[in-house]
């Protein structure tokens, strides 16, 4: 089948997510599908996808020349739309340039990540669709219309993450594809993250924290006195809320290597020893003895299936995007809030990190340092990207694979 993935231009997530799905394709394949996004080509580059597969589409920023604008309020406002100005240009080619696509490739399946306003064009023009369910509370009319406009839903995490407000015919409406990591170097031995970390403190002049970490790189695994690691990984929106918590965590471990990953406030880089920008976290994630990060999908993807604990510092995001899904790690046993990792700190009533186990369903030992073991759970979402080549048409795909994947049948 020929597919047609929509991905939304706030922030780089959902291009990201396509493209890791395509890397799922066999080779030939992949020239089978199609992104739709007005993110610009300089705030994503795809590695699966060529340009010529990438439909770059009109903004859709309200105009001056707008008949009405993007929300317009009651009784001016559909409810199935979170936004659709009136008389706009721009939505009106982007729109054209979608259904003219999807016309000329003769894509048979869309993806939609995400977007009410493609939903409801979709299925006004008769297009099947599958829509990607995000964390939060999502329970407005437009998010239900669009689920019930949806041959199928998708969510880009594992079941058990699920909120426990989502309605039931929501959930069994949903293909639960579990994280899908994008393809990360080899972690380093815990020997060559210290001579990296290393490094970088001689290349930011933190004289003492080399000399801390040289003193540390005796063998391949981790000793008993040496520094605890803990990892605070920010992206670029919101870093401030979690840099603001940054003096509380120097006062609470004074004698732990705290390494800053991401943009940080010149006002707060003095309770870190090392702030720094990489390319790729896994090596980080695989040998801190803790992780502070807020709760983006692709993030938490990285992180979910290594041992390390993990700190939640959810961003305000609409629909309590992060919020939600931090609620579910920890209620699963994945990670701790950060109440409970600093109050017991603080107050002195532990004499270090390896007491904060509670809630943590699964015990973990903080001075392991194996390169951690990550199981293969990408298994659905091969399963959903193989069914697709494998099915010549649509209709035959929605009957024979997934509404068995679903246990489902539509009313007739």
């Amino acid at each position: 089948m020929r597919i047609g993935y929509y991905a939304h231009h706030h922030g780089s997530g959902h291009c990201r997510q396509a493209d890791k799905l395509a890397a799922l394709l066999p080779i030939e394949w992949q020239q089978q599908l199609t992104v739709f996004t007005s993110l610009p080509i300089d705030a994503y580059r795809f590695t699966t996808l060529t340009e010529a597969q990438i439909i770059r589409l009109n903004p859709e920023d309200e105009l001056a020349e707008d008949v009405l604008a993007g929300r317009a309020g009651q009784y001016w406002q559909p409810a199935a739309l979170h936004y659709s100005p009136v008389g706009n240009s721009d939505i009106q080619k982007r729109s054209w340039q979608i259904l003219a696509t999807i016309q000329q490739r003769q894509i048979e399946l869309m993806i939609i990540d995400v977007s009410a306003e493609v939903a409801m064009l979709c299925r006004a023009c008769s297009v099947p669709y599958l829509y990607v369910r995000l964390p939060g509370e999502r329970d407005d009319t437009a998010h239900i219309s669009a689920f019930t406009g949806a041959i199928g839903l998708l969510a880009p995490y594992p079941r058990a993450l699920e909120a426990a407000m989502t309605p039931a015919w929501v959930t069994n409406k949903t293909l639960y594809l579990d994280f899908v990591s994008a393809t990360n170097s080899d972690p380093l031995t815990y020997k060559a993250f210290l001579q990296r970390l290393a490094d970088l403190a001689l290349a930011t002049e933190q004289a003492e924290v080399k000399s801390l970490i040289d003193s540390a790189s005796v063998g391949d695994s981790k000793q008993q006195n040496q520094p605890l690691i803990v990892t605070v990984i920010k992206g670029y929106g919101g870093h401030q809320a979690i840099d603001a918590k940054l003096p509380a965590l120097r006062q609470a471990l004074p004698g732990a290597l705290i390494i800053s990953l991401g943009p940080i406030s010149d006002e707060v880089r003095q309770y870190v020893d090392i702030a720094t920008e990489v390319d790729d976290v896994t090596p980080f994630i695989a040998h801190s003895d803790w992780l502070l990060m807020a709760c983006g999908l692709n993030a938490i993807a990285q992180v979910y299936r290594y041992d390390t604990p993990l700190v939640v510092l959810p961003d305000p995001r609409p629909h309590r995007e992060q919020e939600v899904m931090a609620e579910a790690l920890i209620a699963a046993g994945r990670a701790l809030s950060w109440q409970q990792f600093i109050t017991p700190l603080a107050a002195g009533r532990v004499r270090s990190t390896a007491s904060l186990q509670a809630p943590l369903t699964v015990e973990v030992p903080l001075n392991k340092h194996s390169i951690s073991k990550v199981v293969d759970n990408q298994t659905t979402a091969q399963a959903f990207m193989d069914s697709l080549v494998a099915y010549s048409g649509n209709k035959q795909w929605f009957q024979q694979w997934l509404l068995p994947q679903l246990q489902l049948t539509p009313d007739t």
